[in-house]
């Protein structure tokens, strides 16, 4: 394949995990890329509802790639105002006059992606439809609203050539829809690895916990991501009663509208000494915090379609410990954690006290295991997929 084969990436807006991949495409000139974008409400920081605060995120996230914004012609123009919130007419014009390119579009949950992808198809552009969707949640949903949107999948599968999957269970989503193997393509969903491996290298636990100001002679038990009910961070402060006894603390970095719930709980069952509530906590900081942890802990429940916190903990060659929703769940987890059956509070602090105590050879083990995972679930792997298509 042409090494500057022409691939444009649709997305609603600049998202921090996503802008480290462009930017390696086109350091490496993998691609004549080009991302086009939806909005840019989230540019100059913005009000995250779930977060309960604005953010601004500190990394670049327009630097090293190239990038339009597409005018929204919307009544109601915001990711937050559902599928007519981003009409991006614009699409259409762009698709018209490129060359014959890849297009890759995130997800149907906006107008403009439904049209980027007709309009791809019918200007003869390859087009790829990437999501996250995870079959084992989907099981669990309305069977009525689902059947509907497959409906609507099956029909906008005549204008995808490829389905990009991110994980076992995506796969095994778009299979039940019956799509054909040969249209298939796995890449996976990752974290900009070198950034968080780098720090991993060059970061001991002790120094880690000196600069974030966290217990030198405690066991750190880490959960990352805001204060939701599908993030289920009250599950975990269950299980921390279960094991009270043990000279631990956990650390919930995040914030969110279940924090008052969570003090409450922790005050009441007198855990307010283990527990660390630090807010919003900005990218160029987090890595520090899984430097600085013995145990990672993802518990969270319907609507977790991936995870990439596990990523970022796994980069770090902690033992992880996963709920079975996680869509992360069937990927990133083999010898380097447990997968614990969802909303289990014994099971899961069965998994803190198992993870808790092994040896120094079996933290090598799982450390050797997480690097091996995440040759597998890394920006070389997509750049690699993607090279397999061709534009004839």
């Amino acid at each position: 394949m042409d090494s500057y084969t022409n691939l444009v990436f649709l997305n609603s807006h600049p998202i921090q995990y996503f802008v480290p991949l462009y930017q390696k495409i086109e350091a490496e000139k993998a691609f004549d890329l080009t991302v086009l974008y939806s909005s840019d409400e989230t540019i100059n920081g913005y009000v995250d509802k779930q977060f309960s605060q604005s953010v601004t995120w500190d990394i670049p996230l327009l630097e090293g790639y190239k990038s339009i914004f597409l005018k929204n012609f919307s009544l109601k123009p915001s990711l937050y105002n559902g599928f007519w919130g981003l009409i991006n007419w614009g699409i259409v014009d762009f698709l018209r006059k490129a060359p014959k390119s890849i297009v890759v579009v995130h997800g149907w949950a906006y107008f403009t992606n439904i049209l980027c992808i007709i309009t791809a198809k019918l200007y003869g552009h390859k087009v790829c439809l990437r999501a996250e969707t995870p079959l084992n949640q989907e099981l669990k949903k309305n069977k009525t609203v689902t059947g509907f949107k497959n409906l609507m999948l099956r029909f906008l599968f005549f204008f995808i050539d490829y389905a990009l999957y991110i994980g076992q269970q995506n796969e095994l989503f778009y299979r039940k829809l019956n799509i054909n193997k040969s249209k298939l393509l796995f890449t996976p969903y990752c974290v900009d690895n070198d950034r968080f491996s780098t720090i991993a290298k060059h970061t001991s636990q002790d120094s880690a916990r000196s600069l974030l100001n966290l217990p030198s002679n405690k066991k750190i038990i880490l959960f990352s991501g805001k204060y939701i009910l599908k993030k289920n961070p009250l599950h975990l402060l269950e299980a921390l009663n279960l094991i009270r006894e043990l000279n631990v603390c956990v650390v919930f970095v995040g914030e969110g509208e279940l924090r008052d719930k969570m003090e409450d709980y922790s005050i009441k069952h007198q855990l307010d000494s283990k527990v660390v509530l630090t807010g919003f906590v900005n990218q160029s900081l987090i890595p520090y915090y899984y430097a600085a942890a013995d145990v990672f802990v993802m518990p969270s429940g319907l609507g977790e379609t991936w995870g990439l916190s596990v990523n970022e903990a796994v980069n770090f060659g902690i033992p992880v410990i996963v709920s079975d929703t996680c869509g992360c769940a069937y990927d990133l987890v083999k010898k380097n954690g447990i997968v614990y059956k969802t909303g289990d509070i014994q099971g899961l602090a069965d998994a803190i006290l198992q993870l808790l105590s092994i040896s120094e050879h079996q933290k090598e083990v799982i450390k050797r295991e997480s690097r091996e995972i995440m040759q597998v679930f890394s920006y070389e792997t997509i750049i690699h997929q993607l090279k397999k298509i061709e534009l004839n």
